[in-house]
């Protein structure tokens, strides 16, 4: 049997992991490591980092991979293909690795709870035919980051909080009924289809990183200095992890 072990990781920085998540990573027999590309490998070193600010002794370390995502056609088809194919990666390597079971850990940036597939993933698994048990080590999330980063709730007194996609916010605008959403898997600014009045933003990239970035204010003069430092902090670093919360004034909520 395969004992996968999914541990948050917060946003890069070794402090977020949890005591769970450091005897958990000390507990198994595999780490799997996914590479993206020569622009972000340092994605990889902050994994092989956390792991040596974690580990007591050696533990066995495979890195794979990722496949790419299509960009063109359906969005909702291209993101099942491309699980599909991690799936397919993942069952590969505990096969090659731990052909007779064992206990194997993937590090999630963030919490895999929130908008992350992998326990999508891991239960493709299950349908392949993996004999499989799945535990979740909570991480903290960017969102958690960004508030204490800023210094600022969530949410307004007594009042509910939109968690939501820059694809969604670009294609629907402001969601009805609430007066603070937060915004992430945002490629490129989806703040700019909006009308700025009353709005104030907080944002941040690299959160809890030693080059993290943040900037806040009223989304008319924000919304500009935040795609000029995102350019520019993508470019010198080939990626960029980046959320965003924006909060109305009470009179123009809903």
């Amino acid at each position: 049997m395969i004992h996968l072990h999914l541990i948050g990781i917060g946003t890069g920085n070794p402090d977020h992991l949890t005591r769970a998540a450091i005897r958990t990573i000390n507990a198994v027999d595999l780490i799997l490591l996914p590479r993206k590309g020569d622009a972000k490998s340092d994605l990889l070193d902050l994994r092989h980092s956390i792991c040596d600010a974690a580990l007591a002794s050696p533990v066995r370390m495979a890195e794979f991979d990722m496949p790419l995502r299509r960009q063109d056609g359906d969005y909702t088809q291209a993101v099942d293909d491309w699980h599909d194919a991690i799936a397919a990666i993942w069952a590969e390597q505990i096969a090659v690795h731990l052909p007779d079971g064992g206990r194997v850990a993937l590090l999630v940036w963030g919490d895999p709870s929130l908008y992350d597939s992998t326990l999508r993933i891991a239960d493709r698994l299950r349908t392949a035919g993996v004999d499989l048990t799945v535990r979740v080590e909570p991480g903290i999330t960017s969102i958690q980051a960004l508030t204490a980063a800023h210094a600022i709730p969530l949410n307004a007194l007594a009042e509910p909080v939109t968690i939501t996609t820059g694809r969604r916010l670009r294609r629907e605008g402001w969601p009805l009924g609430v007066h603070t959403i937060v915004v992430m898997l945002d490629s490129g600014c989806a703040f700019e289809v909006l009308d700025p009045a009353g709005i104030t933003i907080w944002w941040g990239a690299y959160l809890g990183m030693s080059h993290e970035a943040l900037v806040h204010g009223p989304l008319a003069e924000a919304a500009p200095q935040i795609a000029a430092r995102r350019a520019e902090l993508r470019a010198r670093h080939g990626w960029i992890m980046d959320v965003y919360l924006m909060r109305k004034e009470r009179a123009d909520a809903c």
